[in-house]
């Protein structure tokens, strides 16, 4: 009996051990369950506080603390294959690099070249970070074209140029930007740097600019050219322009109004005058791919807004008097992509100028009008190879021309 009483307090002593060994273990999975939970919670938790960072849009740019960054630009390389019907353009010549209607020569002997140019190579770089409700931006953009410090001689060292400097803060921008007068997305696309310019309003030029819905007001720069007493520079109130901007499916068009007052000081006498101008333009859809782009343009004293400088703002009469010279023109452009990166473009462009019928009917501008075939195709992810062919033509008061055939190849990077 007292070993039977042994053996069973022994397998009640086991019993309890396994007992106490499974509650120890119980225990222990416990304690890594809450343990392994508290990891699970603490790596959640910082998944999510990283989650805006991952899930938010893809910044364009990087960020400094509170500061986005971009810069970028274009690397390009054209080259031009040139016939003058008369005369030359000097080989240090802008007008070597891009179509520049006024510089087509009339008279002498035809000319033929070839250039090599990577001066439309551009760069920019952007600043801006939050102020308030509002973004404060900071803009520069720089590239070589029109170089007064380079040659070809050795190595082509050009001098970067100023071509855009602003800073914008709400709807306020403050700077060198495209004229408010003129419409970007009507430049048609090119193999060269600017094409069609004849009777297209460019120009860029430090202003003061407020910007509200679709419309847009600027005072901007002022300056008044002649075509008799050269480029002055004594105006007391600055270009006033407003446009404004109708956006839809069908794509957009800006209606745009400037006035200006076109001055000369001679010292021994001053007198000034009123100019005045109109313009419509735009880029519109034709079908599901192609595109129009368009330039309306005409007004008294409009001169370097239009046809890069072709003619002039004014000009001075026999008895010292400023007279604003009425021009109107305009271009018109179609896009016509085809393949799977391939587009053509073909235009047509032209300014006409009424000049008083003082000035030299052999040196004076009459019109200017060009046109042009393109076809580019994106070998690769941003990178466009093009061919170009245009001919323009510049015609005098006196009824002579010249002409300007010139073919180019190009190749750019945007990056």
């Amino acid at each position: 009996m007292a070993l039977a009483a042994n053996a069973e307090q022994t397998v009640e002593e086991r019993i309890a051990a396994l007992e106490a060994m499974v509650a120890d273990l119980k225990a222990e999975l416990a304690a890594e369950k809450a343990d392994t939970d508290a990891d699970i919670v603490r790596i959640e938790t910082v998944a999510t506080q990283a989650a805006p960072a991952a899930t938010a849009p893809k910044t364009d740019g990087f960020l400094v603390g509170d500061t986005t960054l971009k810069f970028g630009g274009i690397v390009d390389l054209d080259v031009h294959a040139t016939s003058l019907s008369d005369g030359a353009i000097a080989s240090g010549s802008i007008a070597r690099d891009f179509y520049i209607p006024g510089a087509t020569p009339v008279g002498g002997d035809g000319t033929d070249f070839t250039d090599f140019t990577a001066e439309s190579s551009r760069f920019f770089f952007s600043a801006s970070k939050p102020a308030g409700e509002d973004t404060v931006q900071g803009y520069i953009e720089l590239d070589f074209l029109g170089s007064a410090q380079g040659n070809e001689l050795v190595s082509n060292s050009y001098s970067p140029r100023l071509r855009r400097a602003f800073v914008k803060y709400g709807n306020w921008l403050a700077g060198q930007e495209w004229s408010t007068f003129q419409n970007t997305s009507a430049i048609p696309e090119s193999a060269s740097f600017l094409i069609l310019s004849d009777g297209m309003v460019f120009i860029r030029q430090p202003q003061i600019r407020y910007t509200k819905g679709n419309w847009m007001f600027a005072l901007e720069n002022p300056n008044t050219t002649t075509l008799n007493a050269g480029s002055r520079d004594e105006n007391l109130i600055p270009d006033i322009v407003a446009r404004y901007n109708f956006t839809g499916d069908y794509g957009n068009v800006s209606v745009a109004g400037i006035a200006r007052q076109l001055r000369a000081d001679f010292g021994t006498s001053e007198d000034e005058t009123f100019g005045y101008g109109l313009s419509v333009s735009g880029k519109v859809k034709a079908g599901e791919k192609d595109d129009i782009r368009f330039n309306l343009v005409g007004g008294e004293g409009i001169g370097r807004y239009v046809g890069l400088a072709a003619s002039r703002s004014t000009a001075l009469d026999p008895n010292g008097k400023l007279e604003a010279i009425p021009s109107y023109g305009g271009l018109v452009a179609w896009r016509h992509p085809f393949g799977e990166t391939a587009r053509f473009n073909v235009g047509y462009s032209g300014l006409f100028v009424d000049n008083p019928n003082y000035l030299p009917a052999n040196a004076t501008t009459r019109s200017v009008q060009s046109a042009y075939g393109a076809v580019l195709w994106d070998v690769a992810p941003k990178m466009t190879v093009g061919l170009e062919l245009l001919h323009g033509i510049r015609e005098l008061e006196s009824g002579a021309d010249g002409s300007i055939s010139r073919f180019t190849f190009s190749t750019k990077y945007a990056f």
